[in-house]
């Protein structure tokens, strides 16, 4: 994590590719249903977010590693699902359209309140929102003129992934380019037997 320059980052976990592929199909069959002012996110760059940083220096980032690696260091492995679609934060305004995950949430939500109390007690602000296992799919850029979003919530259960294994935690530099946001992992840190 060399460096000298600050870089926008944060900390997930990667769904393997048989998972991203399960999201696009989701992704293509919403894109039919739900019309409007929506940025699809790119399969590809599609994470499971337990924090986001801003800007950090490299000093930050060697402090968040050490957190992280002590955060992580009692954690086995977790066995989660994409099961449910939802929006933040409501119907009435809402402005992203995730994936929720079920199976092991409840560590994984533990391991975050893990992780946000150790970084908070290193000077990074807490996160005020409840942890809410989940995986973005689109953000609507304007509430306006959107069409058939309710009833894809409503709709057949065409939002399954299979089961897949969180086995690690990435902190990844997010780098937003006109033709999207790039990421590169700058630091992996497996989970106890991971």
């Amino acid at each position: 994590m060399a460096g000298t320059g600050s870089v926008r980052a944060f900390l997930a976990a990667d769904p393997p590719p048989e998972v991203l592929d399960r999201i696009a199909a989701i992704q293509r069959e919403l894109k039919k249903t739900v019309q409007g002012s929506i940025a699809w996110v790119r399969p590809e760059g599609i994470h499971l977010t337990l924090k986001f940083f801003g800007n950090i220096s490299p000093e930050q980032a060697q402090t968040i590693a050490t957190e992280v690696r002590k955060a992580v260091s009692g954690t086995a492995a977790l066995s989660l699902r994409g099961r449910s679609l939802g929006v933040f934060p409501d119907l009435r305004r809402p402005r992203v359209i995730w994936l929720g995950l079920e199976g092991d949430v409840e560590p994984l939500g533990a391991l975050q309140k893990r992780i946000e109390t150790g970084l908070e007690s290193c000077g990074f602000a807490r996160e005020e929102r409840p942890f809410r296992a989940h995986l973005t799919l689109g953000r609507i850029k304007d509430g306006r003129g959107l069409v058939g979003l309710e009833q894809a919530l409503k709709g057949p259960r065409l939002q399954e992934t299979g089961d897949f294994v969180v086995d690690k935690l990435t902190l990844f530099r997010s780098e937003l380019t006109p033709k999207g946001a790039i990421y590169t992992g700058l630091a992996t840190f497996p989970f106890a037997g991971g």
